[in-house]
């Protein structure tokens, strides 16, 4: 396991659950930084988001998840339908995600795509890493919205939704985001949580096809 991980200890917030939006279909939620998305390995790590939100929507269905340390709009499905309706959104990636970082360093440039082929560090695991020869294509767009002293804060709209996209991405753009727990190195790493946020998810309603955008303020 990576340095930065060996003393890992899961110490999940207290907080109450922040619904941002509930219909018959789905359910929007706000999750906060520091809970998993999904029950881990073991007891220890068995409080997450889905098991909470359980105890009020006993019907609740995943569509896809948000790393341990990124906060903001997670969307769960209510019914198997809505669950197969936003599973294939996803997959064609129909749906927009909008993220905040700050990121360490003053970014160049107002906006670029990052292109690098990603693929699992398997010495490292979880890590990510950049391999032009096997990794799998993953597209990250992202604007500067502004210079905080030797930070820069960003908008990042993931076009493929690989594992620790955002988080590589940032890292091989010389800039990696504050607080990130494994890839961030020296006075990077000295922020109470990482500093990425999922602030909005638009994507098309499971009944009727409408356009539903749900948005969250940044924390940070």
């Amino acid at each position: 396991m990576h340095a930065a991980m060996s003393d890992f200890v899961y110490a999940p917030p207290a907080s109450d659950l922040d619904i941002l939006h509930e219909d018959h279909e789905l359910v929007f939620v706000n999750k906060p930084a520091g809970l998993l998305s999904v029950p881990g390995k073991g007891a220890d790590l068995a409080d997450c988001l889905i098991a909470r939100l359980r105890l009020a929507f006993p019907e609740i269905l995943l569509v896809h998840r948000l790393d341990l340390d990124t906060s903001g709009v997670m969307v769960f499905a209510r019914t198997p339908h809505a669950q197969r309706h936003l599973g294939l959104q996803f997959e064609k990636r129909q749906t927009r995600k909008t993220y905040i970082a700050r990121v360490q360093g003053l970014v160049a440039g107002r906006a670029g795509r990052v292109d690098l082929p990603l693929i699992v560090d398997w010495e490292n695991r979880p890590r990510q890493r950049v391999c032009h020869a096997t990794g799998r294509p993953a597209q990250t767009d992202w604007t500067l919205i502004r210079h905080e002293d030797d930070a820069s804060r960003l908008r990042l709209s993931p076009v493929t939704g690989r594992s620790h996209q955002l988080r590589v991405h940032m890292l091989a753009l010389g800039h990696p985001i504050l607080g990130d727990p494994l890839y961030a190195t020296g006075a990077a790493l000295d922020h109470p949580r990482m500093m990425l946020h999922a602030q909005s998810l638009r994507l098309r309603h499971p009944d009727g096809g409408r356009g539903v955008t749900i948005t969250t303020p940044v924390p940070f």
